[in-house]
């Protein structure tokens, strides 16, 4: 049964695609003046400060992932746009969740991230070699969104060469909410994953008899609880690991450019002296440009953790983002500081069993994308009369740049 969606823009209630783009000054008076707070339109409690979107995201026993009415949207409600329902690991509480996530975990690494290193590090050269001629570029068709496509796709085992395909099928299948076009969007999604599934069929079908050193053949090959998969079980993981890791990393790489180029313009010029910074930079960029954070809980039982009142059967957001600006934690949480001391206790990917299982591949490739960026061009500026509003659309993370030009220099 389809779950009930409500979007999170009903309780943010932003009134550009800027603000939302950028939610820093709603957190700040949230976390000051709301941290525990109920939002009647949507029937949600929302949490925002450190301890409590942990304990939110941790506590399995309390607070559930096993749900029916969610702020997650991805997929169709068609069998080829939803999850397996027995492997479906977004859905579900230990020890049924560390079933499923184990075949993932196997799965998801066919090769060490070591042995990676140097392919991804290859991608990355290509792409800047492309852009060494210009002195204007626009790093989210360049760089930011190739980048990991190509990644994604070779991990998985499928042609690259079709990036762009892949790129609007993944738009489309983790397309936000739109309560003004939600019929409109709905028959989006199902026409997008009819054409992924249609599209990736034959490549599974191809495997069982040509199996490679990649996601797919390892999916190929696993057994889960004694059985194993079928080819439309493969497929459809296959459609959501690819969609996973072309989000959020792409969004992670655009945002943090963004923030060279407005948040501060001398720290392009501290990272090129300095390489290795480039971790830490990732890492601030992770807890302060990184705004896809959210996920929501099913209270299990009656209880009073948070200070409030909790009713089994309420939904709980733990707004992970936010938390990664609680002045509790973080000293100065609203500057971009990359020199601080604990910028890796952000909670951008998650907390507890479902923390994202991609995550080292992502810091890998963004550490890898700006280490050769940098190292390549020595420095860039921003190009006048960019407009920020006009070049934001709506996408899982809420606002994601589709267009940011960039003037670039050897």
């Amino acid at each position: 049964m389809e779950k009930q969606a409500y979007s999170p823009s009903e309780i943010t209630d932003f009134q550009t695609k800027s603000e939302h783009f950028f939610p820093v000054a709603w957190y700040k008076k949230m976390l000051a003046e709301q941290p525990v707070f109920y939002h009647a339109g949507t029937n949600t409690w929302n949490v925002f400060r450190y301890e409590d979107v942990k304990r939110v995201l941790t506590d399995y026993a309390l607070f559930s992932s096993v749900r029916q009415r969610t702020l997650v949207n991805v997929g169709a409600g068609t069998k080829e746009g939803s999850f397996p329902e027995r492997l479906n690991i977004h859905d579900s509480d230990p020890p049924e969740h560390r079933k499923a996530r184990s075949l993932f975990s196997a799965a998801f690494t066919p090769r060490s991230l070591k042995e990676w290193e140097p392919r991804v590090e290859q991608v990355v050269n290509e792409l800047i070699r492309e852009m060494e001629a210009k002195t204007e570029v626009d790093i989210v068709q360049d760089f930011t969104t190739p980048l990991p496509i190509i990644i994604m796709a070779e991990l998985l085992g499928v042609p690259h060469q079709d990036k762009w395909l892949f790129k609007k099928w993944v738009d489309l299948l983790f397309m936000p909410i739109q309560k003004e076009k939600n019929e409109e969007v709905h028959q989006q999604k199902e026409q997008a994953a009819k054409e992924f599934f249609a599209y990736l069929h034959p490549f599974v079908v191809d495997k069982r008899t040509h199996l490679a050193d990649d996601i797919i053949s390892d999916l190929i090959q696993a057994e889960y609880e004694g059985d194993k998969l079928t080819d439309e079980d493969i497929v459809t993981i296959t459609m959501f690991i690819l969609g996973a890791g072309i989000e959020t990393t792409s969004l992670l790489l655009a945002n943090s450019f963004y923030s060279l180029l407005y948040d501060n313009p001398n720290l392009y010029a501290e990272l090129r002296s300095d390489l290795d910074l480039v971790p830490l930079f990732v890492e601030e960029m992770l807890r302060y440009r990184f705004h896809i954070s959210k996920m929501d809980r099913t209270v299990k039982e009656d209880n009073d953790v948070l200070g409030v009142e909790l009713k089994k059967g309420d939904v709980v957001i733990a707004w992970m983002s936010a938390a990664n600006f609680d002045q509790a934690v973080f000293e100065d949480p609203f500057a971009l500081n990359i020199h601080r001391k604990n910028n890796n206790r952000h909670q951008s990917f998650s907390n507890g069993p479902h923390i994202c299982l991609g995550a080292p591949l992502a810091r890998m490739e963004a550490n890898k994308a700006f280490h050769h960026f940098i190292k390549a061009f020595s420095r860039i500026e921003p190009v006048p009369g960019f407009d920020l509003e006009a070049n934001l659309q709506p996408s899982a993370a809420g606002q994601a740049l589709v267009r940011l030009p960039v003037r670039v220099w050897r």
